[in-house]
């Protein structure tokens, strides 16, 4: 259950030393479009409900089609894809009832130590955001960024949100729900046609790969966040959304975002959780959009792509 805006994304060139991604150049506008949604809830759902929110961002660049494909915590509850179907399996509704079971989620988070750092953040604010434009997005996963010497870092990617991070309480998330449950679908509509156009900061994280082993934690676990005062953070860009589809089949719902989308310039790193959703996500977006699904508009490349796929 989600929404999407269209909108750019004008880099600062503060990224320029460590990748050679044309649009973390200096002061390139690159056309995006974002997708908010929810993890578990099937469409037609309530906003108010309390999960983890994606976040994913698709950089229509001049090397084509970047996809940053995160949520607004900066961290997941797994650490290697081959859990990824029984996690799934947990938090979807049960086979019996096709409701929801709070047993069942437990059940397989109390087996995850690791995954009680993610339940902190989604039994905070982060669980329900006030809006789409109050939240944070994280790409989660540790990257590469490499430049034209072919030197490479390890980076992570932070969205800070310029409105602030809000979050409703259970109270306040109950009564939200009685007077409208689509309030985070409305809000970023009726703010955008108002011209209140959110904006958010990206930021990245930069680590030497011979800092890899200094830390007391795997910095490739995506069941940990980078602190801050170890591993600063860069301002490279800013994100703002500007304009809502015309047709919500034609450009959200059929938009599709996958981890292998790159562009030269950003590798992924050897975190097994990426490595994974390399592969399972582009097969996803094969069964539920169709073999050309990167050639419906919302997700075809601005520039022209030559490949082995198609056209020889």
């Amino acid at each position: 259950r989600g929404s999407g805006a269209h909108g750019v994304f004008r880099s600062y060139g503060t990224a320029a030393g460590v990748t050679k991604a044309a649009f973390l150049a200096e002061d390139v506008e690159t056309p995006v479009f974002v997708r908010f949604s929810t993890v578990l809830g099937s469409r037609g759902s309530a906003d108010t409900v309390r999960d983890t929110r994606g976040f994913a961002t698709k950089f229509y660049t001049s090397e084509g089609v970047f996809d940053l494909v995160g949520n607004n915590i900066p961290v997941f509850f797994i650490q290697d894809a081959i859990k990824f179907p029984d996690f799934i399996h947990a938090k979807k509704p049960s086979p019996v009832t096709n409701v929801q079971n709070a047993n069942r989620v437990f059940d397989f988070l109390s087996s995850l130590p690791w995954a009680t750092n993610m339940l902190t953040y989604v039994y905070g604010k982060q669980g329900v955001p006030t809006s789409y434009r109050e939240q944070d997005g994280f790409g989660v996963h540790a990257y590469k960024l490499y430049n034209d010497k072919g030197e490479y870092k390890y980076v992570k990617f932070n969205f800070r949100s310029k409105q602030g991070v809000k979050g409703l309480n259970v109270k306040e998330a109950a009564e939200q729900q009685g007077k409208d449950f689509n309030h985070l679908t409305n809000d970023l509509y009726n703010n955008i046609y108002a011209g209140n156009f959110p904006k958010w900061d990206l930021y990245i994280q930069v680590l030497d790969p011979k800092d890899l082993n200094s830390f007391d934690f795997d910095p490739l676990d995506p069941t940990k966040i980078w602190p801050t005062e170890l591993v600063p953070e860069t301002k490279v860009g800013t994100l703002t959304l500007n304009r809502m589809p015309k047709n919500f089949f034609n450009e959200t719902e059929q938009s599709a975002f996958a981890p292998g989308n790159l562009v030269p310039g950003i590798e992924p790193s050897e975190d097994r959780l990426l490595q994974g959703r390399i592969f399972s996500y582009s097969d996803t977006q094969m069964y539920r959009l169709g073999a050309n699904h990167q050639q419906i508009p919302v997700n075809r490349p601005v520039v022209n792509v030559n490949n082995n796929n198609q056209d020889g």
